[in-house]
């Protein structure tokens, strides 16, 4: 195989992903992994074992070059025959493949119910038993709790909302009796002290 633009270079300068993008290239369609490796290694006269060496380098710098494209089941092209919205298309999906075989589940509904299970099933139209009941008798307590409150609330209205307390201007002789009061007038003295000494 013959490479035109690799014409007038060393064969041992050449790195295995230019040689595999310029086969993609001239082959134009997509090729296996192992195609692609092998007429990488007829080209540059490699032996095996130096393959084998950098295989997986290889592998590696196909899948993180931007230029590559892997369409599954280990096919490589080259990302520029593939517009950005195809891409999805091109990829072949065989793990859906394997899917369409397996038969479908059946959905079972838990609110219809074979003519066997008639025991089972619950029926949400049927009327509740309980809405039945007669509540007249609750209603009745309740009314008697709405009394107490309102009696208790009636004892309370009496109440004169004048404060009882004798108003007490002295101040005891604890802690507060020892304290002294200051004036403005300290105040002030206090701060013309400390602008006299900053100056």
């Amino acid at each position: 195989m013959e490479l035109k633009q690799f014409d007038g270079q060393k064969k041992s300068e050449l790195s295995l992903i230019e040689v595999a993008h310029a086969i993609l290239s001239q082959h134009g369609d997509v090729m296996a992994f192992a195609d692609l490796t092998n007429a990488v290694q007829s080209y540059l006269g490699k032996s095996d074992e130096e393959i084998r060496e950098r295989l997986s380098q290889f592998y590696t710098d196909l899948n993180i070059d931007g230029s590559f494209i892997s369409l599954g089941d280990n096919m490589w092209g080259l990302r520029a025959w593939y517009p950005f919205e195809s891409i999805d298309e091109a990829v072949i999906h065989t793990d859906d493949d394997e899917d369409e075989d397996r038969p479908k589940r059946k959905k079972v509904n838990a609110f219809l119910a074979d003519a066997g299970d008639d025991d089972d099933v619950i029926d949400y139209d049927d009327d509740d038993p309980e809405d039945d009941d007669n509540y007249d008798d609750d209603d009745d307590q309740d009314d008697d709790t709405d009394d107490s409150a309102s009696s208790k609330y009636d004892e309370l209205a009496g109440v004169d909302d004048t404060d009882d307390d004798v108003a007490d201007e002295t101040l005891p002789d604890g802690i507060e009796g020892q304290l002294s009061e200051l004036n403005d007038d300290d105040d002030d003295d206090d701060y013309d002290d400390e602008d006299d000494e900053s100056k």
